[in-house]
């Protein structure tokens, strides 16, 4: 009888969840993205293993964008040609994602064209390093994420609590932490950590005061704890702006000097 009971639960939470994720998932009304990307610099730019931060405007997006102090909240890891071109012929997916409520998927890059996005780099990367980076992606395709923590879910129609800035980020690590880890950037943590580059680990200083040999020792932070600002805060990732790389010459803006014309 108990286990019966168990079951029934278990399928009303998982029910329940599902039904607080899709208004999660909802459009935040009013939201206009302020300086969308060049998309089309933004194809030729990406390369495989690298980050895209994207500012969400789904109801969950602000309580991440809140709760983390960033204009981020949503990280996809490019991975060019890696994955096949769907048999009904539609755009190629160039990204892998972890998604609330669907877990981690593959999304063509048009789906955030109207998006404000940023690319963040890991230099160095040799060829071996992003192919092991998409591999890990791809093998983590069709991971589901447990929605049967209301707890998880519940904070998140509460966007903007009134707790201190030192606080916010813990409360993103609350209860069990699937849904947390839907967030997405968990997954590419671990991707970066499968092959030893650092995101944001702890420094630990070996040596005393004096001595002549001094050492830096970099110590693992765990993946869940890392959100989408923390490739962009990383010492050890570079921002690439498209219209810088593809190539920008002040020279040619062509500015309108007509009266009126200042915003």
């Amino acid at each position: 009888m108990t286990a019966r009971n168990d079951t029934v639960m278990d399928r009303f939470l998982d029910w329940f969840g599902r039904r607080l994720s899709a208004k999660l998932n909802r459009p935040s009304p009013g939201y206009r993205p302020y300086t969308p990307s060049d998309f089309d610099r933004l194809q030729t730019i990406l390369r495989p293993g690298d980050v895209l931060l994207v500012e969400g405007h789904e109801r969950i997006s602000v309580g991440i964008k809140y709760l983390t102090q960033s204009t981020w909240s949503h990280a996809a890891m490019y991975v060019g040609d890696a994955l096949p071109v769907p048999a009904d012929g539609s755009e190629r997916p160039r990204l892998i994602e972890v998604n609330l409520g669907e877990g981690c998927v593959a999304a063509p890059l048009s789906k955030y064209r109207s998006h404000n996005t940023r690319i963040c780099r890991a230099p160095g990367l040799s060829d071996a390093d992003r192919i092991a980076l998409v591999t890990f992606m791809k093998e983590h395709l069709g991971t589901r994420y447990d929605l049967r923590n209301i707890i998880d879910l519940l904070r998140f129609f509460f966007p903007t609590p009134p707790v201190p800035v030192r606080w916010r980020r813990r409360m993103l690590h609350l209860g069990s932490g699937d849904p947390t880890r839907a967030i997405c950037s968990s997954l590419i943590a671990q991707a970066y950590q499968a092959i030893n580059y650092p995101i944001l680990p702890k420094i630990r200083v070996e040596g005393e005061e004096g001595d002549f040999i001094r050492r830096e020792v970099f110590l693992i932070r765990h993946h869940s704890l890392y959100t989408p600002r923390d490739f962009d805060l990383s010492p050890f990732f570079e921002v690439v702006k498209p219209t810088l790389a593809g190539g920008f010459d002040y020279h040619e803006v062509i500015w309108d000097t007509s009266v009126g014309a200042t915003l």
